[in-house]
């Protein structure tokens, strides 16, 4: 009960001095000590609201700086899918640029038939007791590729083919030391040998002493012996050796085709290659 009353005691207090104070308010009383509350009080309030403020700043930074990061990464990744697109979108412009250049070739030497392939493997310099100059492309049997078939790009000869797979075949690059090609000057008709050299390059022998041969030249496939049509570019000639008391001279030949960087040949595979050695062989039994 006594709890009760002091309740009341401290509403009716509260109440009246709400009350006074209103009406001293509305008198004018008040101003001067609210003024003076202002200005004691100005400073704090400042300060909490510069504390809001800064508070305020770094929240909004922290957004965004998160937001910074996430564009970033998104642009990253966008970034990276566009150089993946462009490496991929340039790999299938030179594929195509070089299926061109073979269509070309192609219609421009209607006479043989062709099977396009791809470069899949290289032996260069591996072991002076075997092929040094090889490649394998992803042809064989089951297309028609044949042992002894001349492989060309559209800048030149490349070599033959020396092992058959089904799907697969082993060609012999003419810069092998193993190779040699009949060959023509085609300026003068000169005839000699190309063989491959130990260094990957190209030399003309047998050529006959008397016979005028010029760097500059341009040197074909003859077409003897039955190993390579005739007319395919085998390179040209940068060099001639000579010597007054040799029988014939020779000539270094710079290549048409770049031996380290292609990636797409064409399989002459309308050409028959004859086996000199199998002919000779036959020639020998009928004489007999």
């Amino acid at each position: 009960m006594n709890r009760l009353r002091n309740g009341n005691y401290l509403l009716g207090i509260i109440l009246a001095l709400f009350l006074l104070g209103l009406v001293l308010d509305r008198l004018g009383y008040l101003n001067r000590p609210r003024l003076i509350m202002q200005t004691l009080l100005s400073p704090v309030q400042s300060l909490f609201s510069a504390a809001a403020s800064q508070t305020g700043d770094l929240t909004s930074r922290q957004q965004t700086l998160a937001q910074l990061q996430q564009d970033n990464e998104f642009l990253q990744a966008e970034v990276n899918r566009l150089l993946v697109e462009n490496v991929q979108l340039r790999e299938l412009e030179r594929e195509n640029q070089q299926l061109r250049d073979l269509l070309n070739y192609t219609h421009n030497n209607p006479t043989f038939d062709y099977a396009t392939a791809s470069v899949i493997g290289r032996v260069i310099g591996s072991d002076a007791s075997s092929l040094l100059y090889t490649i394998f492309i992803d042809v064989g049997a089951t297309d028609g590729v044949a042992k002894n078939m001349p492989v060309v790009t559209q800048r030149g000869l490349i070599g033959r083919i020396t092992q058959v797979n089904p799907h697969s075949a082993q060609v012999l690059l003419i810069i092998d030391p193993a190779s040699s090609v009949n060959a023509v000057i085609q300026n003068s008709r000169v005839e000699g040998i190309v063989r491959g050299e130990l260094g990957g390059t190209l030399i003309m022998e047998r050529i006959p002493q008397g016979e005028t041969v010029s760097a500059g030249d341009l040197v074909l496939t003859s077409g003897l012996g039955g190993n390579f049509p005739g007319k395919l570019v085998i390179g040209q000639i940068t060099e001639v050796f000579q010597q007054d008391l040799d029988l014939f001279q020779a000539a270094k030949i710079r290549s048409t085709v770049d031996f380290g960087n292609f990636e797409k040949v064409l399989v002459l595979t309308a050409f028959d290659p004859v086996e000199l050695q199998q002919n000779l062989s036959q020639l020998g039994e009928t004489d007999d």
